[in-house]
């Protein structure tokens, strides 16, 4: 049975992403929206850097989440890649298990249908996290290094009373169906120290819950697990020994700083970093502070 999503009246038609910025590439599983800065003037060979940045975002919030990152290493000289994972922003809502095997093949057929061989370097933000991790285990001659900023993984996160609905069969889909898009938006709102972000924030946000198939792709990733525990995965890309860096906000709800202390033992050569004053989207909220460790980082020699 196809429950209606009252809220979702757009379909994502070819005129819709003409008016889109960014590109957008056919994949296997659907249309994939996707930002490079491939201009001939970025060389992507600053000090120490000889591959692509690639930035994953996380649970649902499309790629402007990496706007001031992007921009600063595009700025520094840097090729960055950033795209929407299915079922948000401007890609495709495929009909789909939205499990992490699912997103770690959205990734490898983007680098593919790029055709981007060399290795990459895979920063991944909250549920990108795993994403990058699992893409690691599978394919590490294809990863440079991994960046990693309040990553889920180590345990399940605390859900909201709304997103703990969200794994109950039909009642779900009727409560979103009938509208559920304020608990996701209140939710949005937590991810932010800084509550005067909240609102220019969310303008960004809102359009993507318009398009046909978000909340069935939101629900599906909460059912496959996507925000539980991956602590196998990281243990074993630990045990590859790639450069890493590990980022954290001093004072993230949604995946809290104590988590961190478990993951330094499964990645013991990570590099850590926490900034005060900020939340779950340190890169978002304190840009001046984040975006010089990110650089030196990706500049430094392994």
């Amino acid at each position: 049975m196809t429950f209606p999503y009252i809220n979702e009246t757009e379909d994502l038609t070819d005129s819709v992403r003409a008016r889109a910025s960014g590109s957008f590439v056919q994949l296997r599983d659907g249309i994939c929206h996707y930002e490079i800065n491939d201009s001939p003037s970025l060389s992507g060979k600053g000090p120490g850097v000889r591959s692509l940045v690639l930035l994953v975002h996380g649970f649902s919030v499309p790629y402007f989440i990496w706007d001031p990152t992007f921009d600063f290493l595009s700025k520094s000289g840097l090729r960055v890649l950033r795209y929407d994972l299915f079922g948000r922003g401007l890609s495709d809502r495929p009909r789909a298990r939205y499990d992490l095997d699912f997103h770690v093949r959205q990734l490898r057929h983007l680098l593919d249908a790029l055709k981007i061989d060399g290795p990459v370097h895979l920063c991944g933000l909250s549920m990108g996290g795993p994403i990058v991790a699992a893409f690691t285990e599978k394919y590490p001659e294809r990863v440079a290094s991994m960046i990693l900023i309040d990553p889920t993984g180590t345990r399940p996160i605390e859900l909201s009373r709304t997103l703990k609905l969200a794994k109950a069969p039909i009642l779900a889909e009727l409560f979103f169906g009938l509208g559920g898009d304020e608990g996701l938006l209140r939710g949005i709102a937590s991810d932010f120290f800084n509550q005067k972000l909240v609102d220019m924030f969310i303008a960004q946000y809102r359009p993507q819950m318009k398009i046909k198939g978000f909340k069935r792709a939101i629900l599906s990733s909460l059912r496959e697990d996507m925000l539980g525990g991956f602590p196998e995965i990281y243990r074993r890309v630990g045990a590859l020994h790639k450069k890493t860096l590990l980022l954290w906000g001093r004072h993230d709800s949604t995946v809290p700083l104590a988590h961190s202390d478990a993951l330094l033992t499964l990645l013991p050569n990570a590099k850590f970093h926490v900034f005060e004053n900020v939340g779950h989207i340190p890169h978002y909220e304190k840009p001046e502070e984040v975006n010089p460790i990110l650089l030196h980082f990706l500049q430094a020699p392994y």
